[in-house]
């Protein structure tokens, strides 16, 4: 059983811990950089500085919050560690099913396993010793100047490019880029301002939500912008010491697999359509490395086939992501969209009663409010989650206990690490796993449909769709409006389990 602590019964975190701040354990590369970012930066909005009193008095505001926090941060890592004490046996720690006999062993361990609790529970103690009804260390109101002392101020600083051939930032050979971080952002206009001009400015497409709990996005363009817009993204003051270069995951592809750019603001960067002021991803799950994960569902598994598994591995995605590529004997929820995930698990609530759960998405990030939400229900005895997702996973077990494809949200529909197919062509059954269009223009949903099927005109995702169809060809096609079609008129908003059927087909995959 791995180990929580914190107060309240809060989680210890595995691989890294949450993705909030306090994560430089987690990663070196934060600590110690080269520099603040890329070499040559071309100014663009930069802020300019305020008077020099000012100036002066914000630094030394500054350096006693700086001090204050490191101090709170040893302390938090010293109590972290003695937590994990077993007196009087020859094995001195014990965390996360592991044994340690050197305390060498137990500091590395807790640095890279558990810097997000580390992190969370310095600002806990940091935000305890502020006086009462006065503001804390990232709280502090705007300065004379009207810069705000609360937390970073965004840098809109764009990379240098000059030195570069346009050929190579603008290369069809390129990359997807994959990515989130959840932090303070106290203006996401300014911030989404400065993201649409960077991607503009290194001919990145592909989609970015901004907001003031963070950034989300995906973007696709040649290596070399890429590279860059990562090396930007780690100088951002905004994002130090809390987004690392494992944070942003990458797959081959380019700017052709996304149609345009859209960048824009949004209440939550991941719509999971709960204000994030009543579900905060601060209090997620249980993070575990890939290989933590891959344990823990080895474990499952076998568990599972004795009839004796308590645990239920939930994926978080939605039926169409699930259905070309899963983690065998998973739940996976016919869902739409994960804004249905909350009443999902309201609707099921005795499913989860008393269970361990292990979740998993795409990225990382719907599991972050998904385990949060859950665990607000108070009914799982504990709750885990993929850190850096099913991306993350294939990366180390390409061939491990994820079959079929990984649904991506852009024109590539799916990427492979293994050779299975787990689904069929809608229309003649036969082993299928690339997506299209439903050709109605009324619907446009996705679509399995073999070659074979299309050959014949089946290219639609029901009968009532092909049916739309012809008559939409066969006269002068105006404009046309998306409606409901039996496929989703038929599929239930909010699935109810059955938890007798389901535990009994568990694990058979």
């Amino acid at each position: 059983m791995i180990v929580r602590t914190g107060p309240g019964g809060l989680p210890g975190s595995g691989a890294g811990g949450r993705n909030g701040r306090g994560r430089e354990a987690a990663c070196p590369e934060r600590r110690v950089r080269n520099g603040a970012g890329p070499a040559a930066m071309v100014p663009d909005e930069a802020p300019q500085p305020g008077p020099g009193s000012s100036r002066g008095s914000a630094a030394v505001e500054g350096a006693a919050d700086r001090k204050q926090r490191a101090f709170a941060r040893r302390k938090a890592f010293s109590l972290f560690v003695q937590a994990r004490e077993v007196p009087g046996a020859a094995v001195r720690w014990r965390c996360c099913r592991l044994a340690f006999e050197e305390l060498s062993g137990i500091h590395r361990h807790v640095a890279l396993q558990h810097g997000g609790d580390i992190g969370r529970q310095a600002e806990q103690a940091a935000a305890e010793r502020s006086p009462a009804g006065g503001p804390g260390p990232s709280d502090a109101a705007d300065g004379p100047d009207g810069r705000s002392r609360g937390g970073p101020e965004i840098c809109c600083a764009l990379p240098d490019t000059s030195r570069i051939s346009h050929g190579d930032l603008t290369s069809k050979v390129g990359e997807v880029l994959l990515y989130y971080c959840y932090c303070e952002v106290k203006d996401p206009e300014k911030l989404c301002a400065w993201q649409k001009a960077l991607c503009q400015h290194l001919h990145l497409t592909g989609k970015v939500r901004v907001a003031s709990e963070g950034i989300n996005g995906t973007v696709g363009g040649s290596k070399v912008a890429t590279n860059l817009y990562i090396e930007v993204m780690l100088s951002q003051p905004l994002f130090k010491d809390i987004l690392c270069r494992e944070d942003f995951k990458s797959s081959a592809g380019g700017a052709h697999c996304f149609p345009d750019l859209r960048v824009g603001v949004f209440k939550e960067i991941v719509p999971m359509g709960i204000d994030p002021k009543i579900v905060s991803y601060k209090e997620t799950g249980i993070h575990l490395s890939p290989q933590e994960f891959h344990r823990e569902v080895e474990q499952y598994l076998a568990q599972t086939s004795q009839g004796q598994s308590d645990t239920i591995l939930l994926d978080c995605r939605n039926f169409y992501e699930s259905k070309i590529g899963h983690f065998q004997g998973c739940l996976a929820p016919d869902i739409r969209k994960f804004s249905y995930f909350p009443s999902y698990v309201d609707e099921n609530l005795e499913l989860f009663k008393d269970k361990r759960i292990l979740m998993y998405c795409t990225g990382g990030i719907r599991c972050e409010r998904g385990s949060a939400y859950l665990r607000s229900k108070a009914v799982c005895r504990e709750v885990y989650q993929l850190k850096g997702g099913i991306h993350k996973y294939l990366e180390e077990f390409p061939d491990g206990f994820y079959r079929g494809k990984l649904f991506v949200f852009d024109d590539r529909y799916a990427i492979c690490s293994n050779e299975d197919i787990i689904s069929a062509c809608r229309y003649c059954g036969t082993l299928w796993d690339q997506y299209k269009l439903c050709s109605s223009q009324h619907c446009r949903q996705l679509v399995l449909t073999c070659p074979s099927c299309r050959n014949k005109g089946l290219t639609a995702c029901c009968p009532v769709c092909q049916e739309k169809e012809l008559k939409v060809t066969s006269r002068a096609s105006g404009q046309t409006l998306k409606e409901e079609c039996e496929c989703t008129r038929r599929r239930p908003r909010v699935p109810i389990e059955h938890i007798s059927q389901r535990m009994l087909d568990a694990g058979k995959d």
